[in-house]
């Protein structure tokens, strides 16, 4: 490594590939874009290969890091087996890799806004994975009971329930509508969740769901239809708890479902209506085949993707990170010094979080850039 004997120290192909990936842009496209070829780059990658200074330059342009962001090695990134994904099964490989990477760089930032903020304490409790489905509704009720929800009434924000049990959670928007949300079981976990998909209640739901996992399934391979099937009753049991559902659910006479009364259920519950029929169908307030009718309900009356009632449910916003981030721009220097620590661009930051940063002023060299030159005459 190194052999080019770079300004910037050595070259780490591992950080190469998270950039690339973070980029969302394949071997051949970012060869295009450097004016090299495919198998170059994987050589470069995989440390077969340093790549000259100026390709260097062209490299950190093309991803919009900095030339030093690539001298330090990668240290226990976040794998795909690592991740609980809610995910369509056709979802590709690159796609699961590219969500991997953002999990990777979410816990790069908060690592370093640790370093200068106090962030809240972590509160998962290990619930183990459970037996039966009666279980997972034990675990659900155990959850509530833990973050002192209660079991009797709706969750306000299941944003801020995740947040204030000292999760990262983040929205983006450019993943890939194959994937819904994935979540991974760090030292501080991450939710990440895909907004292409723009129902409140589904969004609201995701989350749950990867509480569900990172609750029961810490250190489980999860995305078989076992765990999946499990995150998917944690989220329904703990976002309708069966007592007080049980005790909601409209009747009225026949086998029809009352469609007005389970909208202004939906209102009050924050959850979809498809998953107000599977929570009556789960806990057999209703048989087979209501439900099947109320699925077909809602696919012919074009309600599939967006439901009536969403445009009255207010979006969640995560906000744990937003308010790091505002206690991190308010310290000398801004949000520069922790660009200058990440190696990102202020263009790749803005990317990742959303929000603009301001880079250093011509005039001061960043301490990363310095250390990574060493001593030179005239500085």
């Amino acid at each position: 490594m190194g052999a080019q004997g770079s300004l910037f120290g050595p070259f780490n192909g591992d950080k190469l590939r998270l950039a690339r990936q973070l980029a969302s842009r394949s071997l051949d496209e970012l060869g295009a874009a450097v004016g090299a070829s495919r198998q170059y780059v994987h050589q470069l990658e995989t440390g077969a290969k340093d790549p000259a200074p100026a390709m260097r330059e062209a490299l950190a342009a093309a991803l919009r890091v900095r030339e030093f962001f690539f001298a330090e090695p990668l240290v226990n990134p976040v794998r795909e087996d690592d991740c609980h994904f809610r995910r369509l099964q056709t979802a590709p490989r690159t796609v699961l890799a590219q969500a991997a990477a953002r999990g990777t760089a979410v816990e790069m930032l908060v690592a370093a806004l640790e370093r200068r903020v106090r962030l809240p304490a972590v509160d998962f409790p290990e619930l183990g994975q459970p037996e039966t489905l009666d279980g997972v509704e034990e675990a659900a009720e155990a959850a509530r009971r833990h973050w002192d929800l209660g079991t009797d009434g709706p969750i306000t924000s299941m944003t801020r329930v995740a947040e204030n049990a000292g999760a990262a959670v983040v929205h983006f928007a450019d993943i890939s509508d194959r994937i819904d949300a994935l979540s991974v079981s760090r030292r501080r976990p991450l939710i990440v969740r895909s907004s292409a998909k723009a129902s409140p209640a589904r969004a609201r739901f995701d989350l749950a769901h990867e509480c569900g996992h990172l609750l029961m399934h810490g250190g489980v391979v999860t995305g078989d239809h076992g765990t999946e099937e499990q995150a998917h009753r944690f989220a329904s049991a703990f976002l309708l708890p069966r007592t007080a559902f049980v005790r909601e659910w409209p009747r009225r006479g026949g086998r029809s479902l009352d469609w007005t009364a389970l909208g202004a259920l939906k209102l009050r519950w924050g959850v979809s209506l498809r998953a107000l029929a599977r929570r009556a169908f789960d806990l057999r307030l209703i048989d087979a085949g209501q439900y099947r009718t109320a699925n077909v309900h809602l696919a012919k009356t074009g309600q599939a993707r967006r439901e009536r009632g969403d445009g009255d449910l207010r979006p969640e916003q995560p906000e744990l990170l937003a308010a790091a981030l505002d206690c991190a721009e308010g310290l000398p220097g801004g949000l520069a010094p922790l660009l200058d620590e990440l190696g990102w661009t202020p263009e790749l930051f803005a990317a990742l979080t959303g929000r603009a940063a301001a880079p250093w002023p011509e005039n001061v060299v960043p301490l990363a850039r310095a250390v990574a030159r060493g001593p030179q005459s005239g500085r």
